[in-house]
């Protein structure tokens, strides 16, 4: 199946051949519209491809090019809490790698365990914590499971990600993402907890995608923009609501940065 994917997107996207693809997370919409030369495919023209029941979730492939660099994104993903599937993204992922992609830059939402990463901004994800305990490569039959997670954030990425944000003067942060697996949000005990294991911000998804990428063979940087302060931080509730509400603010910061990051060549060397 996946070959035959990578088959079908080449003849589609013919000449261009990215060697970056991005994934978007809730509010990245607009980088879509900074791309030249677009090519949209939706998910469910896509044989295997799973298309995501979330709001605020596009579900298409759109390829094309950013200050004339070659870029694929994946606009939307689905998550391990609609199908408790930690390995839905798989088939994109594999077929990406196919197509010749060496580099994934995944962004989320996410709630900040810090006073100093406020809803609206932007944090560089420089390690995880799998509290899920959920992998998509449970069940691979092959010793390429067993994938080194020492540099799964790849550090020339996260360097040129930095020198991109300075260039737009949006702070970046960083700091470690915990994967919950949702969707219920975490309780102030769990958030008590996540900051003494050393979490600087939680959310639902993107773990499993890096673990994809590494056993891929892709380099991946990631990040998180922060919609909402944890739970018990602020006395509020929580909501998906707030998340899409507050999303497209530090989601514009994010886009500036990742344009400036691609069109820069930042992401290729």
């Amino acid at each position: 199946m996946t070959a035959a994917l990578v088959h079908l997107l080449r003849e589609k996207l013919g000449d261009l051949s990215p060697r970056t693809g991005i994934i978007l997370g809730s509010g990245l919409g607009a980088l879509v519209g900074e791309l030249q030369d677009v090519v949209r495919i939706a998910y469910g023209e896509l044989p295997g491809f799973p298309v995501s029941g979330v709001s605020g979730h596009a579900g298409e492939l759109v390829a094309g090019t950013l200050g004339g660099t070659p870029v694929v994104m994946l606009s939307g993903r689905v998550h391990y809490y609609e199908k408790g599937d930690a390995n839905a993204m798989r088939i994109p992922i594999e077929v990406l790698a196919g197509l010749g992609v060496e580099q994934l830059i995944l962004t989320n939402s996410a709630g900040s365990l810090r006073q100093d990463l406020p809803p609206g901004s932007v944090m560089q994800i420089s390690d995880h914590i799998n509290y899920s305990g959920m992998n998509p490569l449970i069940g691979v039959d092959s010793d390429r499971r067993f994938v080194g997670m020492t540099t799964a954030y790849d550090a020339d990425l996260a360097r040129a990600m930095h020198n991109a944000a300075a260039k737009c003067e949006i702070e970046l942060g960083q700091g470690v993402y915990m994967w919950f697996s949702g969707p219920s949000f975490e309780t102030p005990a769990e958030i008590r907890m996540a900051r003494v294991l050393g979490a600087d911000a939680v959310g639902m998804s993107t773990v499993p995608e890096v673990i994809l990428a590494r056993f891929f063979g892709l380099r991946v940087a990631a990040a998180s923009v922060i919609t909402n302060y944890g739970a018990g931080m602020t006395g509020g509730e929580l909501s998906h609501e707030e998340t899409k509400d507050m999303a497209p603010i530090g989601g514009a910061r994010l886009a500036a940065i990742l344009k400036e990051m691609i069109a820069g060549g930042g992401a290729n060397r």
